[in-house]
């Protein structure tokens, strides 16, 4: 297998006691804090590796030269398909060879990590976190295991809401528990679906709440606090996204009204301003000047912002691209509205190219490959579209199963969708693994 590696960049030992008594709670004087020894693991995945939420670049797009079907039911195109406990709402991470899920089970209060064999979908091992402690309250759409792991080819980190708070685990690939750290207590408003981020030597984590909201980056190696920057008490449901913009890599966090950039290693806040909507979803992308920023409470919301500090908001809408993450390609942005509506725009000005009805409501996040955007609605059916600013042109229609939230997976020519089905009124999720038959 070819390895891609990713560089650490090394924190210096005064500048993590600098940092690490800003993490304690306390208004009271910090005890002396030994200096956290940061990992030196390197990152590494494969060229046909999915690794963690939205992508190898974290943008939703699938690298390389892939052919997945383009078109599948219960028995076409399926190389297996795998029963599910539970109802989550994660999305597939693909490492080596070797399948990651979240999962919560409702009946019996349980969250937990699951592996399969990635060539035939035999399930190899199921970790559980927590046990107890689920909060009824909640989206309607929202589930207790709606994160999407991250995998830095020796470890898988999870984040789970339990018993109030927030927590991230660590696991080896063979599913043993190495570590698990409390982020913040949490008050929990319509759930809870913060994916987690690899960067370096560090996971980084969020958990925007009404009550003590934060974001904190840990070392990967032994789950010790890093950096902790305090946010404000409000709802927020996005995850953590590290993206290059304006000539270095910047951590955003959009929503509580803002819209922010911290640099990813120190957690040193790089610029904020008024921005965004109280509560957003999506994960933010780039084009390399502006990001794009959304919401869809209590307004709806669409703008893109130069990242430069400014805080010049270069154009806005109303569009509601509420919950799922929009795409980039060549200069023009493609979204699926929570409604059902497909849009592009021109990247730089806003102007609209095309909008198209597809139907449904959305919550899963389009995946873009080659040319070709795959956007699946919350009733299972997937739309093919051509990712081209000349017209909205639909290339096909899939179903499988009668809901999804989860947004699927590409890598290797394969498709890995998270799916579920109700038949005689008892729902049965399922993980099927779409390619045609030569597929790897």
């Amino acid at each position: 297998m070819i390895l891609r590696s990713l560089p650490l960049r090394p924190v210096s030992a005064m500048l993590l006691l600098a940092l690490l008594p800003g993490c304690n709670e306390s208004k009271a004087p910090a005890a002396p804090v030994a200096p956290v020894v940061l990992t030196t693991d390197p990152i590494t995945f494969g060229p046909n590796d999915w690794p963690w939420w939205r992508g190898p670049n974290r943008d939703g797009i699938a690298i390389g030269n892939q052919d997945p079907p383009l078109t599948w039911s219960e028995t076409e195109n399926v190389i297996w398909k795998t029963p599910i406990a539970g109802r989550s709402h994660g999305a597939a991470t693909v490492v080596g060879e070797r399948v990651f899920l979240a999962k919560a089970d409702v009946e019996n209060q349980s969250q937990a990590v699951l592996c399969f064999d990635r060539q035939t979908g035999k399930p190899l091992w199921e970790t559980e976190l927590h046990r107890g402690g689920f909060d009824k309250k909640g989206n309607q759409k929202s589930s207790h295991a709606s994160v999407t792991p991250a995998c830095d080819g020796t470890r898988v980190f999870v984040n789970f809401l339990h018993d109030g708070a927030v927590f991230a685990s660590a696991l080896s690939v063979t599913g043993e528990k190495l570590w698990e750290t409390k982020i913040t207590d949490f008050v929990n408003h319509q759930g809870f679906g913060s994916s987690p981020a690899i960067y370096q030597s560090l996971v980084i984590v969020t958990a925007d709440n009404k009550g003590t909201g934060a974001i904190a980056a840990l070392d990967r190696a032994s789950g010790a606090v890093v950096w902790k920057q305090e946010r404000p008490k409000v709802p927020n449901y996005t995850s953590p996204i590290i993206l290059k913009v304006d000539g270095r890599e910047q951590l955003f966090i959009t929503g509580c009204d803002l819209v922010s950039s911290f640099d990813p290693a120190t957690g040193k806040k790089i610029w904020e301003f008024p921005g965004a909507t109280t509560e957003c979803v999506i994960s933010t992308v780039t084009d390399g000047k502006a990001i794009f920023t959304s919401g869809g409470y209590p307004k709806n919301h669409f703008a893109a912002v130069r990242a430069d500090g400014s805080g010049t908001v270069l154009w806005e809408n109303k569009s509601r691209v509420y919950v799922p993450s929009p795409l980039v390609r060549d200069g023009y942005l493609y979204a699926v509205m929570d409604a059902g509506v497909a849009m592009c725009w021109n990247s730089a000005t806003g102007e609209e190219m095309w909008k198209g009805r597809l139907g449904s409501d959305f919550s899963a996040s389009p995946v873009l490959v080659g040319d070709k955007l795959f956007a699946v609605s919350e009733k299972g059916k997937t739309s093919i579209l051509r990712a081209t600013p000349k017209e909205f042109e639909l290339i096909g229609e899939n179903t499988l199963g009668d809901e999804t939230f989860a947004t699927p997976t590409f890598c290797g020519n394969r498709i890995y969708m998270r799916a579920a089905t109700t038949t005689d009124g008892k729902r049965q999720e399922t993980l099927y693994c779409l390619g045609k038959p030569d597929a790897k």
